[in-house]
């Protein structure tokens, strides 16, 4: 997941379907605010806002340039993911990941956990309360003009990120 936050495509290094660029073999210079971090949390209810805060913090000490509703749709997005790790993957993952990788153009959050299923967003059931959390990150996530996805990690569990764009996107 550590590409040092620079390039043009918030993808994870070596994602399905990523071609190497021309070029790549260059380091662009890196902005102020650039760069990747990552902490641990325990997989319980209290790391959840834990983690938002962490995850605001980070923002606001890095100068990243967010605007506020880019922020809340962000920090909505890292508490449905450790949300959903804690709730689904603690018994196999009693410790989760949340990383951070920020770049000229765009902001991506991660979780990671070690347990091997791979969520799907399911469609709406308004018969029920919950199981909605991988909808409304998928949602905010196309609204702001970026994207997500979820992926496996070399030791077996998985990774579920989101990335938006810093800038607006353009309404052609």
């Amino acid at each position: 997941m550590d590409d040092q936050g620079r390039g043009p495509d918030p993808r994870p290094e070596g994602a399905p379907g990523e071609a190497p660029e021309p070029g790549a073999g260059t380091v662009p210079r890196q902005l102020p605010y650039e760069g990747v971090w990552r902490f641990t949390a325990s997989a319980v209810d209290a790391s959840v806002p834990q983690a938002r805060h962490a995850v605001r913090d980070l923002l606001y000490r890095q100068g990243v340039p967010v605007s506020d509703d880019l922020a809340q749709g962000l920090l909505l997005i890292v508490s449905e993911l450790v949300t959903n790790a804690v709730r689904h993957a603690a018994v196999l993952s009693p410790v989760l990941a949340v990383e951070v990788a920020v770049g000229a153009e765009w902001v991506r959050v991660a979780v990671e956990d070690n347990h091997p299923y791979r969520p799907t967003a399911l469609e709406t059931d308004h018969g029920r309360t919950g199981g909605r959390g991988l909808l409304l990150v998928r949602e905010i996530t196309r609204e702001a003009g970026g994207v997500c996805d979820i992926e496996h990690t070399a030791g077996g569990g998985k990774v579920v990120w989101a990335a938006l764009p810093l800038k607006p996107a353009r309404v052609l």
